[in-house]
């Protein structure tokens, strides 16, 4: 029976080895959602394609359907990875993207939307790897997930404010009578109305600051809550 063929364009989440040359490639794809497919040969120095399926590479690919894992025929760079190897600092922000990305992603289940955020995120940080970028892709992420945190009134009694906590069990921003979870700044909450609020451009140019680190944490804390699991390159972005 001949095996099914099909073209589509993927962001390389992970890679992990298999036997002694090959190597199984976790792909975000445009089409076909999360896909685990098999690099034949990838690990010998005369294989064509190896250095196109490395984490946070962007590529087309040509694949063939197989029972559990699929196989991958070509390979061809979309971008280059330059931008994102180019210090720890872009290299960290850029594995942070892929594992949340690879927590919220399902098998074979499509997500257009979440292959247009990834590429985007990894665009980003190749042209300025400010301090929110990363936290903002978790706000984006899960405002696309449906779960928006409120910031605009306190989520248990509907007070405006002044809002000065966070708690993600609630579902967002409380005020002083309500307030349960972690302190919240004046500072951190307007940069998350930013994020969320259609001016991400803005609170992607703020420099680093108390406030941006804030904002990393509850997008961290609040990613997690989401997943039910600790993120393993959150203490590499939060000391930066």
């Amino acid at each position: 029976m001949a095996s099914h063929l099909y073209r589509d364009t993927a962001v390389v989440l992970r890679t992990y080895k298999l036997g002694e040359a090959d190597r199984i490639v976790v792909l975000l794809t445009e089409e076909h959602g999360k896909i685990r497919a098999v690099a034949k040969g990838v690990r010998k120095t005369t294989s064509k394609f190896g250095a196109r399926l490395e984490p946070m590479s962007h590529v087309r690919l040509l694949l063939s359907q197989g029972r559990e894992l699929d196989i991958i025929s070509q390979a061809e760079s979309v971008e280059t990875l330059a931008p994102m190897l180019q210090d720890l600092d872009h290299l960290t922000n850029g594995i942070a993207v892929l594992e949340a990305a690879d927590q919220m992603a399902l098998d074979r289940e499509p997500v257009p939307h979440l292959y247009r955020m990834v590429v985007g995120a990894l665009r980003t940080i190749g042209e300025r790897s400010g301090p929110l970028v990363v936290p903002s892709f978790y706000w984006k992420l899960l405002a696309a997930e449906g779960v928006r945190p409120e910031l605009d009134m306190c989520v248990r009694c509907g007070e405006e404010g002044p809002l000065v906590a966070f708690d993600m069990d609630q579902g967002g921003a409380l005020c002083r009578s309500c307030r349960t979870g972690a302190p919240l700044s004046a500072e951190a909450l307007e940069l998350m109305r930013m994020i969320l609020g259609g001016r991400l451009n803005d609170a992607l140019s703020v420099p680093a600051s108390p406030a941006t680190h804030e904002v990393a944490q509850h997008a961290t804390r609040a990613l997690e809550h989401h997943i039910e699991r600790r993120l393993r390159t959150v203490a590499m972005f939060e000391t930066h």
